[in-house]
């Protein structure tokens, strides 16, 4: 068998959504931060992330994260978050399943009952607190990063749907969360391509009408998720599809997501200090997500979300590259 590179990976789902965690053969990425590391990667090996990502290997809905030495003193891990899309500053979902990966495999030490994994992010730090019963994770708890209400009441024009309503908000990556009433379409897993559609064209009507970038790091900017917010749902109990580029859904409730929807909650004074919301996916999985402070970003008011839920290992894997392979870098279809 003949291969340019071999990589380790544990793979997991965190409440229905992959995380392929590789363990091995990428080597020392350069970077004085995670965020410099993010930057560099997709300038100069993106390759691998579509390698590992993009069919055959993977599929239109694949995400995944490569573990690193971290940058800062006080992290046990460096994260890279990589998924179809690119690379994101921070995956709630995905630290799940680097979290439970870690515990699972014996790459930390475990304690019971709680085992406490300090991760470098792009977005900065996350504190993963993991429950543990003989030996094996059965929760994750994210201390996520400082989240904010961007906007309320915002409108875009999009076509086919006309004016949309929308606030956002961000809580490691930027959400624009919208109501499904607002925009005539039923929300419904029969109805998810026309969903999914609206979802991406408010998605681009968002970043060309109303760009957005984070107040304290001009790097972290557009909006690549929007949170369909199904009727009923309510500050207590929320349920939602997440349409994300380039073209697909969230299959888990979404750690960012959960907290950037805690941010628009109590920017609107619906959810205070120690509230809970129950976040809902689009397949009726859950994240429990609490208002653990009050903080800012910049001059913003903002909050400290803490969020949790549960991710289960599916398999190991060696992944290889053929000289002569034709997909060196995968492919989308």
């Amino acid at each position: 068998m003949r291969s340019r590179l071999v990589l380790h990976a544990v793979d997991s789902h965190t409440e229905g959504m992959p995380t392929r965690v590789i363990t091995g053969g990428v080597g020392v990425l350069p970077g004085t931060t995670m965020l410099e590391r993010r930057e560099r990667f997709l300038a100069e090996r993106d390759g691998l992330r579509t390698l590992l990502m993009y069919e055959p290997r993977g599929h239109a809905s694949m995400s995944g994260a490569i573990l690193q030495p971290p940058t800062r003193p006080d992290a046990d891990y460096g994260v890279l978050y990589i998924e179809v899309s690119g690379c994101l500053p921070m995956c709630g979902h995905g630290t799940m399943g680097v979290a439970t990966v870690l515990v699972e495999t014996g790459m930390v030490e475990v304690t019971e009952p709680e085992t406490v994994i300090r991760l470098d992010t792009p977005a900065g730090l996350v504190v993963a607190r993991v429950a543990v019963e003989d030996g094996a994770a059965v929760g994750v708890t994210l201390e996520n990063v400082a989240s904010y209400s961007h906007a309320l009441d915002q409108t875009v024009e999009v076509p086919g749907l006309g004016t949309v309503p929308y606030d956002i908000a961000y809580g490691g990556n930027f959400y624009a969360i919208v109501r499904t009433e607002d925009i005539g379409v039923e929300w419904d897993r029969a109805n998810k391509d026309a969903m999914l559609r609206a979802g991406l064209g408010i998605m681009a009507a968002v970043n060309e009408q109303n760009p957005v970038t984070h107040p304290e790091d001009p790097r972290i900017t557009g909006c690549r998720h929007v949170y369909l917010q199904a009727p009923g749902s309510t500050p207590q109990h929320s349920r939602h599809a997440m349409a994300i580029h380039p073209g697909w859904f969230d299959r888990s409730p979404c750690g960012t997501g959960t907290s950037a929807r805690l941010a628009q909650l109590h920017a609107r004074g619906l959810l205070g200090v120690g509230d809970v919301l129950l976040n809902e996916s689009f397949i009726g999985t859950t994240f429990r997500g609490e208002i653990l402070a009050e903080t800012t970003v910049g001059d913003r008011p903002a909050i400290r979300p803490a969020i949790t839920g549960r991710a289960w290992v599916t398999g190991t894997a060696q992944y290889h590259l053929d000289p002569t392979d034709p997909f060196p870098r995968g492919f989308l279809l």
